[in-house]
């Protein structure tokens, strides 16, 4: 799918102009995946660049079908947290040593959050956790770099594969059935829809860094 889109966006005027895209295959859950993604990002001649926009959405649903009580082994926790928030961290980190602050460099980093950053969801233990804890990871890097612009985007109910597996795997049988009356109500929003608004919000520029700001306030 990346390669369709790099294809995609080198035939357009943009592409044919210079743009130049990079697609790394990574396992962010690991070390090795994050220094690769880091070294891929240092090739990009950093000392010409005037504006960064790091956009953190890789993260997995976990395993959704039990409850809190259930989860006993540390080691399949640790290896959830180990891709939805310690690799959000230390990526994000490399990618800004690799752009530090300098005159005329604009820095934005944008956190795909959720609802569930904010609200329980019975079943979904790991999912809001997981959430919870970038929301914050990410505003804390806000007051630490008042230089960086950082915004925590909870993009809706999303029409994606991700939304399937929930409304089938999902433990707490309100939650899961909630699911399905959004799909099938066509309630659901597509990645267009959120990533455009998403791209307002940048381009307007005007909400506080660290801020946590859903599709549906906007």
């Amino acid at each position: 799918m990346l390669q369709e889109l790099q294809a995609e966006i080198s035939e357009t005027e943009t592409g044919r102009a210079g743009l130049e895209v990079k697609c790394v295959r990574a396992d962010l859950s690991q070390k090795e995946g994050v220094e690769e993604t880091v070294r891929v990002a240092k090739e990009t001649h950093p000392g010409s660049i005037d504006h960064l926009l790091l956009v953190n959405n890789a993260a997995s649903l976990g395993d959704v079908s039990r409850f809190a009580v259930s989860f006993t082994d540390p080691r399949e926790v640790d290896a959830y947290l180990s891709l939805n928030v310690s690799s959000a961290l230390s990526l994000t980190a490399g990618v800004l040593s690799v752009f530090p602050r300098r005159v005329g460099l604009q820095r934005c980093i944008v956190n795909i959050s959720s609802l569930c950053a904010q609200q329980p969801f019975r079943s979904w233990v790991l999912y809001c956790t997981g959430k919870a804890a970038r929301d914050m990871m990410f505003r804390v890097l806000a007051e630490e770099e008042p230089d960086l612009r950082v915004l925590n985007y909870a993009p809706g109910p999303l029409d994606t594969d991700m939304q399937a597996e929930a409304r089938c795997l999902t433990g707490d049988p309100e939650l899961r059935q909630s699911y399905s009356s959004m799909h099938s109500q066509g309630k659901l929003l597509s990645c267009t829809q959120s990533s455009l608004k998403l791209t307002g919000v940048l381009l307007q520029d005007s909400y506080q860094s660290g801020a946590h700001l859903d599709y549906y306030d906007l």
